[in-house]
């Protein structure tokens, strides 16, 4: 941390699991800094047990009134991957960006706890390697220009897993049976997805073994026959499953359950990290993987063809702003104030049908239908369509070809 002195530090809000890694940050901090340190443990729907991280944070000494566990699972699905999905965002054509959109929300919190406790920094346990810890900080900066982030992976010398854990003895904190062993590999939860990378799936060539999916069935062990679904869509977003009205985190937790069930939303992918290197990394997508097909097939009626196309065009820059960090930089806001307009007229019922591993659209309908059966017959549709202006439209786009080909001869 670059022009900071370390006396300068008197209280930190560190982003904190409970896990190992950030067990040892907070001690470190506690040590390193000689500062109080306020835990915040998100959920964000990540399926895990969270007050045995408010009884560690309390073994370490932070008294009861500096440990925040908040339950974000409404704001992370309203606020954050719902705007998402209005965009059919997808990284490198595949990936939903289920890590990459739910670090704004932690490090937004992050600055308001900072901002409630008096700290003078934020610290967090991402790696000096990876992409989160570019969109942890960017997110920060963008809210609070003044904060200080401490990011321990690129400060100490504990370079390796065998080094943590004898550091974490030499201080007296916990270390669990399953982690005294080589991880082999690291995941991330949330309501929106899992993401596992590193070890067991650092060869490219090898496919991913069976027991790092932990969301969804195997497809091949899938119920045999088809479950037929709908979601409703209000502007943009889905309101209801099966005719059911819910909130944005009760709707997907729903279709989490269908997705798991029905083996749907596993992605293998090598990606391009932010910071520059490759990585491979496994993702289980499940309810999101339907809603997002969901989402498409209601604008296939609704969105006119120009506002259909230039929200394709401008999807890949926006799901790069995501992946990148700047979720809070103007050009991303300026993008969602475009998307968010195309939504308008956004309503209707999508029916999926869901089997082995996909989910298909196969209904949709809407109050606000651009699709029109009598323009699309080949009976008569009363004039609606001249079948003889198609000659001179043709000629028409047909003229530079001609030219163009003329000077060729």
């Amino acid at each position: 941390m670059s022009g900071t002195k370390m006396s300068d530090i008197k209280k930190v809000v560190l982003a904190y699991s409970g896990g190992l890694d950030t067990s040892v940050i907070l001690k470190w901090l506690q040590v390193t800094y000689n500062c109080e340190v306020v835990t915040f443990t998100a959920d964000l729907g990540q399926g895990e047990e969270l007050e045995p991280a408010r009884a560690k944070a309390q073994l370490m000494g932070v008294p009861d009134k500096h440990i925040y566990i908040d339950d974000l699972r409404e704001e992370f699905v309203r606020d954050f991957v719902f705007p998402m999905f209005r965009a059919n965002a997808r990284y490198e054509g595949d990936y939903l960006l289920g890590t990459s959109i739910a670090r704004p929300l932690i490090s937004k919190r992050l600055i308001e706890i900072a901002r409630e406790t008096g700290a003078d920094a934020i610290a967090h346990g991402a790696t000096g390697k990876g992409n989160d810890q570019v969109r942890f900080e960017l997110s920060a900066y963008a809210l609070d220009p003044n904060i200080k982030v401490i990011a321990p992976w690129r400060e100490w010398d504990l370079n390796s897993r065998t080094a943590l854990i004898e550091w974490a003895e030499q201080h007296q904190i916990p270390v669990p049976r399953d982690k005294r062993g080589e991880s082999p590999f690291s995941t991330d939860a949330n309501l929106l997805h899992t993401s596992s990378e590193g070890k067991v799936l650092e060869d490219p060539w090898e496919e991913t073994p069976d027991y790092v999916y932990s969301r969804t069935v195997n497809p091949e062990d899938a119920p045999d026959q088809p479950e037929y679904i709908t979601i409703d869509f209000a502007k943009g977003d889905g309101v209801a499953l099966n005719g059911e009205a819910m909130s944005p985190a009760t709707l997907l937790t729903a279709l989490n359950e269908l997705g798991r069930k029905h083996g749907i939303g596993r992605l293998d992918l090598v990606e391009n990290r932010f910071v520059g290197m490759k990585s491979r990394g496994m993702y289980e997508t499940p309810g999101g993987t339907i809603y997002a097909a969901a989402h498409r097939g209601i604008e296939q009626i609704t969105l006119d063809r120009g506002a259909a196309h230039l929200k394709d065009e401008l999807m890949p820059k926006y799901a790069e702003l995501i992946y990148n960090g700047f979720w809070f930089a103007p050009e991303r806001e300026m993008l969602q104030a475009a998307i968010d307009h195309s939504q308008g007229c956004v309503n209707g019922t999508v029916r999926l049908k869901l089997y082995k591993g996909s989910a298909s659209v196969v209904g949709r309908k809407s109050p606000d239908s651009l699709y029109s059966e009598r323009h699309v017959t080949f009976e008569d549709d009363a004039g609606a369509y001249d079948q003889k202006d198609a000659q001179g439209f043709i000629k028409l786009n047909a003229l530079r070809l001609r030219l163009l080909a003329q000077r060729g001869q």
